[in-house]
C-alpha cells in the first residue's frame, strides 16, 4: 500500500477512508515484509487494531490529532510499553519495557498508531542489519543486497510500501545510508532536537533520532508532529548551494558520479551552485568519529554487563567490537574528541558561505549480503567505512542532514542518494529546500 501523509489524513477527513481499514492493511502488509525481507522485528497487530479504532472514533467526533490514523512503524531501539523490545540482541531477546520512550510517546499523544517494530544491527553498531541470530534484513529491490543499516529494516519497510513514514535512529549514517540505499528519504535533524530519553544508545555524544518516509513531505508531516515546524520565512534571492562531488578520500562510484551530475544538472537553473574545494579531511573526521563511537560504545556496555556476559550473550561482531573498546583509553578517547573539535571548526568555516551542501549520500550503491569489503575505483576498504564515510561528519558536527532518492543506477537498476547537509540549527531550511529538490527531480524525469 502506497500513500502520501497528507492524502491520507485527507481521505479520512472526507469519509473515504477508515484508519482501521488503513491498519488492517499495514499490518497484512507488515507480516508479508516480515517473511519476504525481515524488516519486522514485532508487529503489534493487537495495538494497532485498538489504535485505529480509536482513530474511527475520533474521525467521527471530529477530534482527529494531526497523525490520526497514520500507520507508522519505529526501529526495535526504541522503549515501547509492553511491546518487546530487543535492541537488534539475542541478550535482550526477552526485554519488554515498562514505559515508551519520550518520542514514542509524543508520536502517540499525536494520533500516529505503531504497526510494529523494525530491524537494527545489533545495538545499532553496524550499517548492514545483518544478524546471525534474527536473519539479515533484505532491500527489497534485489533481495542479495544489503538494506543499509542500522535503521535497515525501517528503510526496507517504508521501500516496501508497509508504512509510507517512520522513526530510526542515526549515529554515522544509519538514517540516511539505508535511506540512501532503499531509495527513500531519510532525515536527520540537528544534534539534541529529538530526544533520545527511553532510546538504547550507542554513542550519546553523537547519537539523533531520525525520521523516514517515501517523501519529503511525510518526513516533514511527522517532523513538525514532534516539534520540527517548518516556520521559515521565505527566502528573497536564490540559495547558494556548495557541490562537494568527489569529496577527500574516498572515489565514488562512475553509477553515483553519473546520477549526482544528472541532478545537478536539473538543480543548476534554479540555484547558485559552486563547487567546494575546503573541506576538511572526512578520512581524519571517521577514524576520529570511530575512536569515540569505539569509547562510547564500551562505557555504555560495560556499564550495563561485565565482559563475560558480553562474550556469551551478545552477538560476535558487536562482542569483538567491545574487546577492542576495552583497551581504548581516556587519551585515545580525548584525541578523538580534540580531532572532532578541529574537524566540527574546519567544516563550519567550509559551510559559512553556503545556504546548504550537497554530496552524495553513500558512494556506491546497495553491496551485496555477507560482504565485508567493497573497491570503488581505485580504492579499497571495508563496507562499514564506505558506507559512513559521508555520512558521518554531520554526526560529528550535528548539523542537520537529509538523504533524498535522486535515481536509479544504470548497470544495476538499484536506488542513489542525494545529501543535503545544514548548518546547525536549519532543519526548516533544509526541509524546505529538501522539497525543493525532491520537485525539480520529480518534475525531470520523463513521464
Amino acid at each position: 500500500m502506497t500513500y502520501s501523509l497528507a492524502g491520507l489524513l485527507s481521505d479520512y477527513a472526507a469519509g473515504r477512508l477508515l484508519p482501521t481499514a488503513v491498519v488492517e492493511a499495514a499490518i497484512a502488509s507488515a507480516q508479508s515484509c516480515r517473511i519476504e525481507i525481515r524488516a519486522f522485528a514485532e508487529i503489534d497487530a493487537l495495538g494497532a487494531r485498538l489504535s485505529g479504532a480509536v482513530s474511527d472514533d475520533r474521525y467521527r467526533d471530529r477530534k482527529a490529532r494531526v497523525l490520526e490514523g497514520i500507520p507508522v512503524a519505529v526501529k526495535d531501539l526504541f522503549d515501547t510499553a509492553g511491546l518487546a523490545t530487543r535492541y537488534g540482541s539475542p541478550a535482550y531477546s526477552e526485554n519488554m519495557p515498562s514505559a515508551d520512550a519520550e518520542i514514542i510517546r509524543i508520536l502517540r499523544k499525536r494520533g500516529a498508531t505503531i504497526i510494529g517494530k523494525t530491524t537494527t544491527h545489533e545495538f545499532a553498531w553496524g550499517v548492514t542489519t545483518a544478524s546471525d541470530y534474527f536473519g539479515d534484513t533484505l532491500n527489497p529491490w534485489d533481495h542479495g543486497r544489503i538494506p543499509g543499516g542500522s535503521s535497515g529494516g525501517m528503510a526496507a519497510a517504508i521501500a516496501y510500501g508497509t508504512v509510507s513514514a517512520g522513526l530510526g535512529t542515526d549515529t554515522g549514517g544509519s538514517v540516511r545510508i539505508p535511506a540512501a540505499l532503499c531509495g527513500v528519504v531519510g532525515f536527520k535533524p540537528t544534534y539534541g532536537l529529538l530526544s533520545t530519553q527511553g532510546v538504547f544508545p550507542l554513542a550519546p555524544s553523537l547519537d539523533h533520532v531520525g525520521v523516514m518516509g517515501r517523501s519529503v513531505g511525510d518526513v516533514e508531516m511527522v517532523a513538525s508532529a514532534l516539534g520540527i515546524r517548518n516556520d521559515i520565512a521565505p527566502r528573497t534571492s536564490r540559495y547558494r548551494i556548495g557541490i562537494a562531488g568527489k569529496a577527500n578520500d574516498l572515489p565514488i562510484s562512475s553509477e553515483v558520479q553519473r546520477s549526482l551530475e544528472k541532478a545537478y544538472a536539473v538543480l543548476e537553473p534554479h540555484y547558485d551552485l559552486v563547487e567546494v574545494g575546503e573541506l576538511p579531511s572526512f578520512k581524519r573526521g571517521f577514524e576520529a568519529f570511530a575512536g569515540i563511537v569505539l569509547a562510547e560504545g564500551g562505557m555504555v556496555h560495560f556499564s550495563r554487563h561485565d565482559r563475560e556476559y558480553v562474550q556469551a550473550s551478545y552477538g560476535p561482531e558487536t562482542a569483538s567490537r567491545l574487546a577492542m573498546a576495552e583497551e581504548t583509553t581516556i587519551r585515545t578517547y580525548a584525541d578523538s574528541q580534540q580531532v572532532r573539535r578541529v574537524f566540527v571548526h574546519q567544516l563550519d568555516n567550509a559551510m559559512a558561505g553556503l545556504d546548504f551542501l550537497l554530496l552524495p549520500t553513500c558512494p556506491c550503491t546497495a553491496p551485496a549480503v555477507g560482504a565485508d569489503q567493497i573497491t570503488i575505483g581505485s580504492w579499497n576498504g571495508s563496507i562499514r567505512e564506505a558506507l559512513m564515510f559521508y555520512t558521518a561528519p554531520f554526526n560529528l558536527a550535528g548539523m542537520p542532514a537529509l538523504s533524498l532518492p535522486i535515481s536509479r543506477a544504470v548497470a544495476d537498476g538499484m536506488p542513489v542518494g542525494l545529501q543535503i547537509a545544514a548548518r546547525r540549527g536549519r532543519d526548516n531550511g533544509l526541509l524546505a529546500f529538501a522539497s525543493e529538490v525532491e520537485a525539480h527531480l520529480v518534475s525531470a524525469r520523463p513521464s
